[in-house]
């Protein structure tokens, strides 16, 4: 009997979803080491990665229309490019999909273990991993109003943040100036250091990629996902440049740092005392919940969309009789994401950036292949729509890929590796097309 999920989502929960992914709050935990990376313009930085992500959600708001599958990336490189792509793109997400709960559950560990000494931070880690494990388990609905509460919470605190920072710039703090161009760029430092911030602060969007994996689950999904990730992005950059822009007016010198990794603890204690401090620990729990719920989920359902195609065993495409969930896949991500317990949290975090821009620049280049090549839409309108934008997105995602560090291009590579050995041995030598993606009718 072929497993098929229930739809049930609308737009806003899909947004959600994203957003929780996304975890928001989160522009404050990268904030320091993103200031050094950029020599202090962050929001130039933000803006260059808004700008790419742009070109890049486009391209899976049009790949998702015609192929709206929990498959995402993969499912759409697949069916655009050819099945090996689309295996291959399948398994260099999954680097992201894995390996961001653990990120969440890493920080996690660290900030509340550094804010109660006494309580280790494997307890926080297991802790955190045990409520996400649940709350995925038993499906969609009670993730989405979790979801809800992650990112008004989140969105709350931000909007606090920013109007004592605001106060506290016009009455002679920081800058003493609400408008300074500084944060988007200063003539003094090279274009090249917001090149570097960027590629680093790229994965802060990767909640419209989550997004597009919840299709199979979405009431009609070939108008709905395209509106979300539209959405996420550009609700997600103007938060992010918000956020930064005002952290930098409030505290321009970034070298006066105690620590990068904590500077943004250092900014809300300076703007909101020990009380702003506290309100942050607790949206800061509901952020990385949020995130690790939501990579969870996403990863689950694209191991599900491969299992089911028959390109990974079968034992992933199984869905829980009662939820309609993928258990199996959960469980699984669940016992990877015990690696937290061990691994470093620099070693993690390079496993995600190669594995987003190899998707990134497929679903690109999948709509060219898809609509500019197949379906022939060459008119003008087609040209620029098919071949310009995607085509852009493409460059640009190449672009900072290039400019990645090379823990990541390493890693990324040996993973990368690895898929195009298990692809050689399903194929039988690459001689057989790989199981194909079986798409049902999306009403």
């Amino acid at each position: 009997m072929e497993q098929k999920m229930n739809r049930s989502l609308t737009l806003l929960p899909v947004v959600l979803f994203g957003f929780s992914f996304m975890a928001l709050a989160t522009v404050f935990s990268t904030y320091g080491v993103a200031a050094q990376i950029s020599h202090g313009m962050v929001t130039g930085s933000y803006l260059l990665a808004l700008i790419v992500m742009l070109f890049t959600a486009y391209s899976y708001g049009q790949m998702a229309k015609a192929v709206p599958s929990a498959g995402s990336a993969y499912a759409y490189t697949q069916k655009s490019i050819s099945p090996h792509v689309g295996f291959m793109v399948g398994w260099a997400i999954l680097m992201d999909y894995l390996f961001i709960p653990m990120v969440n559950y890493l920080l996690f560990g660290i900030f509340f273990s550094a804010a109660f000494p006494a309580v280790p931070s494997y307890v926080w880690i297991l802790g955190l991993l045990a409520l996400v494990t649940f709350v995925n388990v038993k499906g969609i609905r009670l993730a989405t109003m979790a979801n809800a509460f992650i990112s008004i919470a989140s969105i709350l605190f931000i909007l606090i943040f920013i109007g004592l920072s605001a106060k506290d710039i016009m009455g002679g703090a920081g800058t003493g100036t609400i408008f300074n161009f500084e944060p988007f760029y200063n003539p003094e430092q090279s274009f090249s250091y917001i090149v570097a911030g960027a590629a680093l602060l790229c994965f802060s969007f990767l909640g419209f990629d989550s997004a597009t994996a919840f299709a199979e689950e979405t009431i009609n999904p070939k108008k709905t996902i395209p509106k979300a990730v539209i959405i996420i992005t550009l609700v997600g950059g103007v938060i992010f440049m918000s956020v930064s822009y005002f952290a930098h007016n409030i505290w321009p010198d970034f070298t006066t740092f105690t620590d990068p990794d904590s500077a943004a603890h250092e900014i809300i204690t300076f703007v909101g005392g020990k009380t702003l401090a506290s309100i942050f620990l607790a949206v800061y729990f509901c952020t990385c919940f949020g995130s690790a719920m939501s990579s969870q989920a996403s990863a689950s359902r694209v191991l599900f969309a491969m299992g089911r195609d028959g390109q990974l065993p079968k034992f992933f495409g199984k869905l829980h009789h009662k939820y309609q969930t993928p258990i199996n896949n959960i469980l699984l991500i669940s016992a990877v994401s015990l690696l937290s317990l061990v691994l470093s949290l620099t070693l993690v975090a390079s496993f995600i950036n190669f594995g987003a821009f190899i998707a990134f620049i497929s679903v690109n280049v999948g709509v060219i292949v898809y609509y500019f090549v197949r379906k022939k839409e060459r008119s003008v309108k087609g040209t620029i729509l098919y071949l310009i934008l995607p085509g852009i997105g493409a460059v640009l995602d190449f672009w900072l890929l290039l400019n990645l560090d090379i823990h990541s291009k390493v890693l990324g590579s040996i993973w990368f590796s690895l898929g195009l050995v298990y692809l050689f041995f399903l194929t039988k030598g690459f001689k057989q097309r790989p199981p194909e993606l079986k798409l049902e009718t999306a009403e």
